[in-house]
């Protein structure tokens, strides 16, 4: 543990702490899930899956073999990415509720070999994972993900994935080639929630395969949907509000997915685009610029 990371420890509650490190690692899956689903427009139901696979490999890979942890969270990363464009080559023509279909599939294939898995300790799970989540990695990896996110969505590549989510045909007679960027948004979300399936695993030293279920998969969309798809500060403060509510609902667990269920039902009638809408943050300095250069006195518009 560095100087930093103890300081960290020693001024911050423990409970706390632990809600800030779940809150970055939320950061990291939804950011994922929202390059897919929000920016692409792909429905991808099963993220969950992907977020195990990152998980089961470093925690195998740190148990078996005792590499270190960065080369465990590389691993499992880039396994959960392989496996994304697996899922995205074949599932290109599909679309809305079929795609949803694939990907919940997918995500229960992948539950039902780790609950058989010999390796992966099958339904009693691994215990004895490596504690080496801590604040300080989880949030250099998450602010560099909030980081790369917003360089790309900012770029050419990221206007062409908005445009294959408002109007795929249109966008490939415009020479968008949608096929690579499908199958990269896929790639690239798998990637990011295996990343957060790795920190996850590291953190509660314990997995097991029933932590990856379709509510999982529910729980990430969710938060994507709440924040604002295509938006990136609307996605982290999905991610901040679900974190959260499961804290603060401790006391009533059991009506746990009734008040999502009902927030949901409150977000369609009153905000059908999430709570920050599709705002973007080069949008959102754009617009502070504008403010900073106009003349006094000259009234809005």
């Amino acid at each position: 543990m560095n100087e930093v990371e103890a300081f960290i420890v020693e001024h911050i509650d423990a409970y706390y702490l632990r809600i800030l490190i779940l809150f970055g690692i939320n950061i990291i899956l939804a950011l994922g899930l929202n390059l897919i689903t929000g920016v692409t427009g792909q429905l991808s139901m099963g993220h969950a899956g992907f977020m195990s696979i990152g998980a089961y490999t470093s925690a195998i890979l740190s148990l078996h073999t005792g590499a270190p942890f960065w080369s465990c969270l590389v691993a499992g990363a880039v396994v959960a990415g392989m496996f994304g464009v697996l899922i995205g080559v074949p599932t290109l023509r599909l679309e809305g509720d079929y795609l949803a279909m694939v990907t919940i599939g997918f995500a229960e294939i992948v539950r039902v070999v780790f609950l058989n898995l010999d390796v992966a300790g099958k339904a009693i799970g691994l215990s004895g994972i490596p504690s080496h989540t801590g604040f300080v990695n989880v949030w250099a990896v998450a602010l560099a993900v909030i980081i790369a996110n917003w360089q790309l969505l900012k770029s050419r590549v990221g206007i062409a994935l908005y445009a294959i989510r408002e109007d795929e045909i249109a966008a490939e007679a415009s020479g968008v080639n949608t096929t690579l960027y499908k199958i990269g948004a896929f790639a690239v979300g798998s990637f990011l929630a295996g990343i957060a399936g790795c920190f996850y695993a590291h953190f509660i030293t314990y997995i097991n395969p029933q932590d990856f279920g379709f509510m999982k998969s529910i729980e990430i969309l969710n938060m994507v949907v709440l924040g604002g798809m295509g938006s990136i500060p609307g996605t982290i403060l999905g991610a901040f509000v679900l974190t959260l509510a499961p804290e603060m609902l401790r006391v009533v667990q059991e009506y746990r997915l009734l008040f999502y269920g009902a927030l949901l039902v409150i977000m369609m009638i009153f905000r059908p685009n999430g709570l920050l809408g599709d705002v973007r943050w080069h949008e959102i300095r754009k617009r502070w610029a504008r403010k900073e250069v106009k003349p006094r006195g000259v009234a809005e518009g």
